[in-house]
């Protein structure tokens, strides 16, 4: 579980840059929140910029749960993966129906990807 709790977290780090990086205008839209801005608007760079608070709170719920740093109550950090394991296949959902193909393309297997590891992780 140690190992699947730091492959979810360095995968987080990588869509914490890649959200950091569209937040700052770089023209990567195609990949995210449907593909629709090479450059994102406002609105959707401000949710790049949510999105990586997010992450890093999923991280912390992951490390917690795999024993790896101790933040939390041992029942909020089990009920805490599950959320994330849910939130995580659910994202699968809206990448999938896209209409951006390179949104298609990568976001599916990275929130493939995600489920996985935390499913792991709940388990664990």
């Amino acid at each position: 579980m140690p190992l699947a709790a730091l492959a979810l977290v360095v995968l987080l780090a990588l869509l914490a840059t890649f959200q950091i990086t569209l937040a700052l205008g770089a023209p990567l839209g195609r990949f995210a929140w449907g593909g629709r801005h090479e450059v994102l608007p406002r609105p959707l760079r401000l949710g790049s910029a949510v999105s990586v608070v997010v992450y890093a709170v999923i991280a912390v719920i992951a490390l917690d749960r795999a024993g790896l740093i101790d933040m939390l109550a041992g029942s909020v950090a089990r009920i805490a993966m599950w959320v994330v394991v849910g939130y995580a296949a659910l994202s699968i959902v809206p990448n999938a129906l896209s209409r951006s193909r390179s949104e298609r393309a990568v976001m599916v297997p990275v929130s493939i990807a995600l489920t996985a590891l935390g499913l792991l992780v709940a388990i664990g």
